[in-house]
């Protein structure tokens, strides 16, 4: 695990900036002299009354920033007069220290963020029509619809004369493609976040044993990212026995009972880079025979559709691999009956395997990137990121009595490479005997 000094150190924050200026003029050669980017900092989240919710940046803006604050604007504007990259944020003032400690304020959002000039947020209005004078296309988040209409509030006011943008486009299209291919930087932040999340997940399985409840176990996760600087990439879920069988189950209040299965989803993110993983465990630190079978159904899927993460598959052909071990597993254990390629052609897996077998993985947990180009699944490609994260949910009107109400998921992050994938989770122990090892070493289950 890498020490969270490297991370959080000045030498990391000016590889950030330098990378950020990287993208910055590579996006400024597509936008071209007739284009314009604006994006807008994500709005602080409220959670009660005047409470707000930690702050988290939007990741697109934050992308192109590295700038972690509210009530920011930044433009990117090719042969704009002021130079091609503007900020707009909060100064610094001695008031606003009292309440909220230092901004970044004008001058550092040009010494340290790397702007050619920068201006009080309350001017973005006042200076607009200048900057989008002689601009055929504003590129922006188009389901901003507030910044959205104060864009084309601006244009409006402004005399016709054929030298306003026409056309508003999606930012996304430019700036998801390319955060969809990590850059070396961006893979060890990645690899950080899945460190500390393994650690999380093995201090979880030192304090599971009966009668625990799920919230302490969640607990115990947070405080290991808080321990090592991080945070929550999403909220974990810590699901004994059915409550596996809830793919989004977040409410973490039930105890543990003896016998039952244990999924844990969790995952730190790290200077905005998340890990994902899964693991299923047995409470009472044993697989029962019928829950290993289940088990073993579910890492052979995940291991199957792992070494098809290669460059040049795609997204299909990792999850038919799934697909076909747990239908075929399924029928095993007679849970389908059938031949394994009438099943899949009607789909009868759906039942048990409802979801897909992993997505993109990045700056948001649910990476940005398009899944399909030209009406084809995207290719793999060296430099991406995903998940692979098959599952079987076995819920209680099943005939087979030992695996009602028995949820397994396994998730892995998994780089793409020009040849072998890489398993970035890899360290966290996933067969069913070296599950009960670990536990059995660690004292859980006791």
């Amino acid at each position: 695990m890498e020490n969270v000094k490297d991370w959080t150190s000045t030498d990391y924050f000016r590889r950030i900036q330098a990378e950020c200026a990287r993208r910055r003029k590579r996006l400024s050669r597509r936008i071209g002299a007739r284009g314009i980017l604006l994006l807008r900092a994500a709005p602080q989240s409220r959670f009660s009354n005047d409470v707000d919710h930690i702050y988290r940046q939007d990741s697109d803006f934050a992308y192109l920033t590295d700038l972690c604050e509210d009530r920011a604007i930044m433009a990117l504007a090719p042969g704009c007069g002021h130079g091609d990259y503007l900020l707009f944020c909060l100064p610094d003032t001695e008031a606003g220290v009292v309440w909220e400690g230092r901004r970044v304020g004008l001058r550092r959002a040009r010494r340290d963020f790397g702007a050619d000039a920068a201006f009080a947020v309350e001017e973005f209005t006042a200076r607009l029509p200048e900057l989008l004078k002689g601009r055929e296309h504003v590129y922006c988040n188009t389901a901003d619809a507030d910044f959205l209409g104060r864009i084309a509030a601006a244009c409006a006011r402004s005399p016709r004369s054929g030298a306003w943008p026409r056309r508003f486009n999606d930012a996304g299209l430019l700036l998801h493609e390319m955060r969809l291919l990590k850059s070396p930087l961006e893979r060890r932040l990645l690899r950080a976040a899945a460190g500390v999340s393994i650690a999380a997940h093995r201090r979880a399985w030192r304090c599971c044993r009966p009668g625990v409840r799920e919230y302490e176990l969640a607990a115990g996760i947070l405080h290991e990212y808080n321990r090592h600087g991080m945070r929550p990439a999403y909220p974990p879920i810590v699901a004994g026995g059915k409550n596996a069988c809830v793919l989004h189950y977040t409410k973490n209040t039930d105890a543990l009972k003896r016998g039952d299965l244990l999924l844990i989803d969790a995952g730190a993110e790290c200077r905005m880079y998340a890990s994902d993983i899964t693991r299923t465990i047995p409470v009472s630190g044993r697989f029962s025979g019928a829950q290993k079978d289940l088990y073993q159904i579910v890492l052979d899927a995940q291991q199957s559709a792992i070494a098809r993460a290669q460059a040049g598959n795609d997204w299909n052909v990792v999850h038919a691999a799934a697909v076909r071990a747990i239908t075929r597993g399924l029928v095993e254990l007679g849970l389908l009956r059938g031949a394994v390629g009438a099943l899949i052609k009607k789909r009868a897996y759906a039942e048990f395997f409802m979801h897909g077998t992993g997505h993109w993985l990045g700056m948001d947990v649910h990476d940005a990137g398009a899944y399909f180009c030209g009406g084809k699944p995207r290719r793999f490609e060296a430099g991406m990121v995903i998940t692979v994260e098959p599952g079987v949910y076995v819920r209680s009107g099943t005939p087979v009595r030992q695996l009602r109400n028995t949820g397994v998921r396994i998730e892995d992050d998994v780089l793409i490479t020009a040849s072998e994938p890489r398993i970035l989770t890899a360290a966290l122990p996933k067969e069913a005997d070296e599950i009960e090892r670990a536990m059995a070493e660690s004292g859980g289950a006791g």
